[in-house]
């Protein structure tokens, strides 16, 4: 899988790709992320990239023309399945979407940033809109982390156990179950016995009702379509 990402302060993204699952993605060639600098098309001495808003109201937005420019460029180099806006009025990014994107080969992901983008981009441009909760941000860097490393972990190969993406909560509408690790008594409090028992009928059948159970209680919302 391709990813560009566009924005405005691309520095913001280095750290994130540079660590951990998203690094490790990079180095098996299972996954390429480029982050491009918005303010190579900016205009004039400061590189320009956005302006008031017509009509007045606080807040610059994001000039159609460097964002154009730049979305062009990139389309001329290759083709994209999506080309991905994150936006707070965008589609709630969930597990299943992101299972869908994470098999696409390419995406491009543009980070609004201040009011956000000319609305002609997004009308001519943008194929899909998402939204990583009902809350606002600075910009839209963090977001599109967050949709980077939810794509990632889920391309064969890049996690050590790949069915480990397949036990994470949301992937069958529950919440994981609890997990427990060594050692089995800590501090009078126990691993319950059945996750001792080596009985693996027993032990996934536990994990069910647990996660069900869980699910009921903390997120009963999930489980309305039953």
């Amino acid at each position: 899988m391709h990813i560009d990402i566009i924005s405005c302060v691309p520095n913001l993204l280095a750290s994130p790709l540079e660590h951990s699952i998203l690094k490790r993605a990079q180095d098996k060639d299972l996954l390429s992320v480029a982050v491009h600098d918005l303010r190579e098309f900016g205009t004039g001495n400061y590189r320009q990239i956005d302006d008031y808003q017509y009509g007045g109201g606080a807040g610059m937005v994001l000039m159609p023309e460097p964002l154009s420019q730049m979305i062009d460029k990139l389309k001329a180099e290759r083709d994209y399945n999506e080309i991905i806006y994150l936006a707070p009025d965008g589609d709630l990014l969930t597990q299943g979407l992101a299972n869908k994107l994470s098999l696409h080969q390419n995406l491009m992901l543009i980070c609004g940033h201040y009011k956000g983008i000319d609305e002609r981009i997004r009308e001519h441009y943008i194929t899909m809109e998402i939204s990583i909760g009902d809350y606002v941000l600075s910009g839209g860097e963090l977001a599109a982390l967050v949709l980077v490393d939810s794509l990632g972990r889920l391309i064969p190969g890049v996690l050590n156990d790949e069915s480990s993406a397949l036990s994470d909560s949301f992937q069958d509408d529950l919440l994981a179950p609890p997990i427990y690790t060594r050692p089995a008594d800590f501090k009078g409090w126990k691993v319950p016995d059945v996750l001792l028992s080596g009985h693996d009928k027993k032990i996934e059948d536990w994990r069910y009702d647990a996660a069900v159970k869980r699910t009921k209680e903390r997120r009963p919302d999930l489980l309305d379509g039953e």
